[in-house]
């Protein structure tokens, strides 16, 4: 508890845009969000006032870190799945669990407990080399999808063959990997919900992510010209899944729509990129609810604030804007869309980086959806408006 105000202290390990949402969601609720930064110029860290820098590979920094917290989350899955259980093994309040978590850190062990559990997934085997990867398409066919056990992300670790030669550097690398059937998909779609310790679940809207190179651009909320008995099953489906894994705090659900109906894609345990739209389109937000669920507080209610809302993120590219710039590109951004909404992380442009978001709500699906577009390009292209 924090002695100041009696409140109890939650610590996220990792201190990047999704911790930085995290802890502007932490402050109405009078909570203390303490940090483990990998550096000190972080885009969480730049705003925190509780950060310790270390290293969340250290289990030393990890213990050092939790003294004090009355739970402890994460804002990435790449904390050493034997690190979460030794610091519940030390009797800290740690969540997602490790059972619970190395299913979103190991995507063979994430397909068979779905696949043994009846969840749609696509077909799929682990791989080590081109015998293996030969067997298995010739059941399934050409082309098929490589994927890394552990670690890939935004389309990293993510490979698309159409012939074993073509997989070759792929299967030579030394990298764990699963192979999977490439699916015929109409869209993707996400189910996003939360889980409280005590077992409460909650559902926002199942909403539609627009894919490009791998990295989400656009979220659509809700999906449009979704089918409500789809949409149940969707948010049924995840909510589970959550439940079925054990898992406390928000659950993002990665699904392809196919003309056989819902196929699992993958799974993340932390607040999640196909949820940012919940900050201002939710009565609650997906950060303020991985809050509750994690200090097992009664779960927010999930209703969305307008009919239609759209939101695209910002992603840095070789014509990136001098951060000089920036500031002016704000000014006349907010000048000519007042009602857009614009969140930056701190961070260093990169290509393909996700620098910040934008976020529209309104009535019409077209007309929200062209004006965050329209907000996006100009804050990372410029020209007239």
């Amino acid at each position: 508890m924090d002695g100041r105000t009696g409140l109890p202290v939650v610590g996220m390990v990792g201190a990047g845009q999704l911790a930085r949402m995290t802890h502007q969601a932490a402050i109405p609720l009078g909570q203390s969000l303490r940090l483990l930064a990998e550096h000190a110029d972080d885009g969480a860290a730049l705003v925190a006032p509780d950060v310790v820098v270390g290293d969340y590979r250290s289990l030393a920094d990890l213990r050092a870190f939790a003294v004090g917290c009355d739970a402890v989350t994460f804002d990435h899955e790449h904390v050493p799945n034997e690190h979460i259980a030794a610091l519940e093994a030390d009797g800290v309040n740690v969540h997602p669990s490790a059972a619970a978590a190395i299913h979103a850190q190991d995507k063979s062990v994430m397909r068979r407990r779905l696949t043994e559990s009846g969840v749609p997934c696509p077909r799929w085997t682990t791989v080590g080399d081109a015998a293996d990867l030969d067997t298995f398409a010739a059941e399934v066919g050409w082309p098929v999808v490589l994927k890394a056990a552990r670690g890939g992300y935004d389309g990293k670790g993510v490979w698309v063959v159409g012939s074993a030669a073509e997989a070759a550097p792929v299967l030579a690398s030394g990298t764990p990997l699963i192979v999977e059937e490439k699916v015929a998909i109409r869209r993707e779609l996400a189910a996003v919900v939360a889980r409280s310790a005590f077992g409460q679940g909650a559902a926002w809207p199942v909403v539609e992510t627009v894919q490009r190179d791998g990295i989400c651009v656009e979220v659509l909320a809700p999906a449009p010209a979704l089918d409500p008995e789809t949409a149940e099953q969707a948010q049924a489906l995840a909510l589970r899944v959550a439940a079925d894994l054990g898992v406390t705090g928000v659950l993002a659900v990665e699904l392809f729509e196919t003309d056989a109906g819902l196929v699992v894609n993958e799974l993340a345990m932390r607040p999640h990129n196909s949820a940012h739209w919940t900050i201002e389109g939710a009565r609650t937000s997906q950060f303020e609810q991985h809050l509750r669920a994690v200090l097992d507080y009664p779960l927010g209610s999930t209703a969305p604030t307008a009919p239609v809302t759209v939101m695209v993120n910002l992603l840095g590219g070789p014509d990136d804007v001098e951060p000089k710039s920036i500031d002016e590109r704000v000014h006349h951004c907010f000048a000519h869309w007042p009602d857009v909404k614009l969140h930056l992380y701190g961070k260093q442009f990169r290509p393909g980086r996700k620098v910040g978001h934008v976020t529209a709500l309104g009535d019409d699906l077209e007309t929200v959806r062209a004006r965050a577009r329209a907000a996006a390009d100009y804050l990372m292209n410029g020209g007239a408006l």
